[in-house]
């Protein structure tokens, strides 16, 4: 199982950024699938889950920022963040179910 996530990278507070994450030998339809972050200094928090059935959760530091998806046939996922905040600064990791996690992708947020 490979999990490539890609997208981050340094923005100003306001802006948006997308991450994507490709899964290879595990399929994101079968699966509870998602995001995570660590800030530094702190533990691993969840930012949004998504269903086998596309139904949606998201971490109560969201507050409708950020969006989750995922492109079955392209075996997908995405977190789209808006309206980004310098407390948005992190690694970025998506995760599949049950304990499957790609690499961290970071986000610098400037204020």
């Amino acid at each position: 199982v490979q999990l490539q996530a890609s997208g981050g990278g340094s923005v100003q507070a306001g802006g948006s950024l997308r991450l994507s994450c490709a899964a290879s030998g595990i399929s994101v339809s079968a699966n509870v699938v998602g995001w995570y972050r660590q800030l530094p200094g702190q533990e691993r928090e969840l930012v949004a889950l998504i269903s086998r059935s596309g139904r949606t959760n998201y971490g109560g530091f969201v507050k409708g920022r950020f969006t989750i998806s995922k492109d079955n046939a392209k075996n997908t996922m995405y977190l789209q963040m808006d309206s980004l905040k310098p407390e948005d600064t992190a690694v970025y990791y998506c995760y599949v179910h049950s304990n499957y996690w790609g690499q961290g992708t970071l986000v610098t947020v400037s204020s």
